[in-house]
C-alpha cells in the first residue's frame, strides 16, 4: 500500500546537505551575527540598569555615587528621589521599547516584502546603533538627563530594532527550505542568545569605566556591522544565479515535498493545491501578500498569541535577569551580569535539539508542548534556588532550555513554516510579513509584561513573578492546543499506514 504524498517523510537532511553552497554559509553568519549584534545592545540596557539606577538618584540615597563631583550639580540633574523610582521608569522604558518594538515588527514586515531586505536591515542596525549611542553615551557625558527625551529615543531606537528580525527570517527562508529547518533554524535562531552573551560580556568588561562605555563598544561595533551587511548579505539565491527554493520540485519526484512547510493544510485535496492567495505576473515573480491575508493564514493567529504569553516569560529574564540576581542575592552587577549568561546558553541547545526533534518527527507542535510542560516545572524550580551561584547556573540553564528553546522555535522555523504555507506556495513575500507578525504580536505581550513584572514585584515580590510566568507559560500551551491535537493525530495516522504498507 504506497503512502500518500501528504503524509510521506522526507529525510531531514537530504536537501540541506544537497543544495548547501558556500553562499548558504555566508548567508547564515551574516545574518546570524546582525541580529546577534542588535541583541547585545539592548541586552546592555538590561546590564547596567543598577548602575543607571545609581546615577539617576540623589547622593544621599546610594553610596556609589561620585564623591568627586559637585553636590550642587549632581542634585541639580537626578531624576529621582528614590531607587525604586528609578527602577519603575526602567521598566516603563522596557515597556515602551517593546510597544515600539511591535508596532515597528508590523511595519517593517510589510516593508521587508517590499524594499531590499539588505537595505532594510543595513540601515536599522547602523541608525539603531546611533540611538544608542546618544541614550546611553552622549547623555551622560553632556550629564544632560531628561525622563522624555530618554523615552522618545527609547521609541525610535525599537521603531528601528524592529526591521531586524523579519529581515533576516526571510532572507533565510530564502535560501533554506523545509528539508532541515528546524534544526537549521534552531541552530540560527541562537542568534539572540549569542548576543545577549555578548553583550552580557562586553558590558562586564567595561562597566567598572562607567555604563556609558557599555553603550559605546556595543553600538559601535553595530554600526560597524551594519556596514558589512550593507555590503556583503546576499538576500536571495537568484542574486548569484541559483535557483530560489523550489524551482526544480517538479523535476524529481523524490524531492516533490521537500519545500513544503510543515504548517501546511493535510486535509487539503490535491486538486486543490494550485490555489494561491496571491496573483502571479506574466514574468512570474510573485506578489507581496497583504497584512490581512497573512493573519488569515492557518496557524498564524493561534502562534500568534501563544508567542506573546511565551515571549512576556523570555524577554522578563531578558530584561530583568540580572537585577534579580542582584537584588535578590546582594550579588555584585558585573557577575549577575556574567552568571546570567546561562539562561541563554540553555535556550541555544534547547532550540537547537528540540528543532532537530521536530524535523524527525515532521512536526512541531507536540515538541513545543512537551518543553513548555517542563518549563512550567523549571520555573518553579527556580523561584525556589537557593543562594548559590553553580545552583542556580545549573537550574538557570535548565529553565533557558525548555523556555528559551521554544521561543527559538516559534520566532524563527515555525514563523518561516506559516510564511511558506501551500496558500503563499512559491512566494517568498509573505516571509516578512508573517514574521512581523507573529513577532509583533509576541512584542506586544513582552511590552505589557514588563510593567507588570516591575508592579509585581514592588508590591508582592519575586515569588509572585515568577508565578506570574508559570500563568503566561500555561497560556501558550493553551492557544497552541488546536495545533498539539491536529499533529498528534496526523502521526497517529502516519503510523498506521506505514505500517499498514508494510
Amino acid at each position: 500500500m504506497a503512502v500518500p504524498g501528504s503524509l510521506r517523510r522526507q529525510p531531514a537532511n537530504r536537501g540541506l546537505v544537497s543544495h548547501c553552497t558556500h553562499h548558504h554559509i555566508v548567508v547564515f553568519l551574516l545574518t546570524f551575527f546582525s541580529y546577534s549584534l542588535l541583541h547585545a545592545s539592548r541586552k546592555t540596557f538590561s546590564n547596567v540598569k543598577v548602575s543607571i539606577s545609581n546615577q539617576w538618584t540623589p547622593s544621599c540615597q546610594n553610596s556609589t555615587a561620585p564623591e568627586l563631583r559637585p553636590y550642587e550639580l549632581w542634585n541639580s540633574s537626578h531624576l529621582f528621589p528614590k531607587a525604586e523610582e528609578a527602577t519603575l521608569f526602567l521598566g516603563t522604558l522596557d515597556t515602551i521599547f517593546l510597544f515600539s518594538y511591535a508596532v515597528g515588527l508590523f511595519v517593517s514586515g510589510i516593508v521587508g516584502d517590499r524594499l531590499n531586505l539588505r537595505w532594510v536591515l543595513s540601515f536599522g542596525m547602523c541608525s539603531s546603533a546611533l540611538v544608542v549611542f546618544s541614550f546611553g553615551t552622549l547623555t551622560e557625558w553632556l550629564h544632560f538627563y531628561n525622563k522624555w527625551f530618554y523615552c522618545c529615543l527609547w521609541v525610535v531606537n525599537g521603531l528601528l530594532q524592529s526591521t531586524g528580525w523579519p529581515c533576516v527570517v526571510a532572507v533565510m527562508g530564502n535560501w533554506f527550505g523545509k528539508a532541515g529547518r528546524g534544526f537549521v533554524f534552531g541552530l540560527w535562531s541562537a542568534c539572540a542568545s549569542v548576543g545577549n552573551i555578548l553583550g552580557a560580556f562586553l558590558a562586564s568588561c567595561v562597566l567598572k569605566y562607567g555604563y556609558e562605555y557599555a553603550f559605546l563598544v556595543t553600538a559601535s561595533v553595530q554600526f560597524a556591522g551594519g556596514v558589512i551587511v550593507f555590503f556583503g548579505l546576499l538576500t536571495s539565491p537568484k542574486e548569484v544565479g541559483l535557483p530560489e527554493l523550489g524551482a526544480d520540485e517538479d523535476e524529481a519526484s523524490v524531492e516533490e515535498d521537500a519545500n513544503r512547510p510543515l504548517m501546511g493544510n493535510d486535509d487539503v485535496d490535491d486538486d486543490d493545491q494550485n490555489y494561491s492567495i496571491q496573483a502571479t505576473d506574466n514574468d512570474n515573480q510573485p506578489k507581496a501578500i497583504g497584512f490581512f491575508q497573512a493573519c488569515c493564514l492557518p496557524g498564524v493567529v493561534l502562534y500568534s498569541l501563544a508567542y506573546a504569553c511565551l515571549k512576556l516569560v523570555n524577554y522578563s529574564f531578558f530584561f530583568w535577569l540580572p537585577f534579580y540576581l542582584s537584588n535578590n542575592f546582594g550579588w555584585k552587577e558585573a557577575e549577575a551580569d556574567q552568571l546570567s549568561i546561562w539562561y541563554d546558553v540553555g535556550g541555544i541547545i534547547g532550540g537547537t535539539i528540540q528543532g532537530l526533534i521536530s524535523d524527525v518527527l515532521q512536526k512541531r507542535a507536540p515538541v513545543l508542548a512537551v518543553s513548555l510542560l517542563f518549563a512550567v516545572g523549571s520555573l518553579f524550580g527556580y523561584s525556589r534556588s537557593p543562594n548559590s551561584k553553580p545552583i542556580n547556573a545549573v537550574i538557570m540553564a535548565i529553565t533557558g532550555f525548555f523556555i528559551g528553546g521554544p521561543s527559538n522555535m516559534i520566532s524563527s522555523a515555525i514563523s518561516a513554516d506559516l510564511g511558506r504555507q501551500d496558500l503563499v506556495k512559491g512566494s517568498s513575500e509573505a516571509l516578512a510579513t508573517v514574521t512581523g507578525i507573529v513577532d509583533g504580536t509576541g512584542s506586544i505581550g513582552a511590552a505589557v509584561g514588563q510593567y507588570l513584572v516591575s508592579l509585581i514585584q514592588e508590591n508582592l515580590g519575586w515569588m509572585w513573578v515568577f508565578y506570574f510566568f508559570i500563568l503566561m507559560t500555561s497560556s501558550t500551551i493553551l492557544f497552541i492546543s488546536p495545533l498539539i491535537v491536529r499533529e498528534i493525530r496526523l502521526l497517529l495516522q502516519e503510523r498506521r499506514l506505514r505500517m499498514l504498507a508494510q
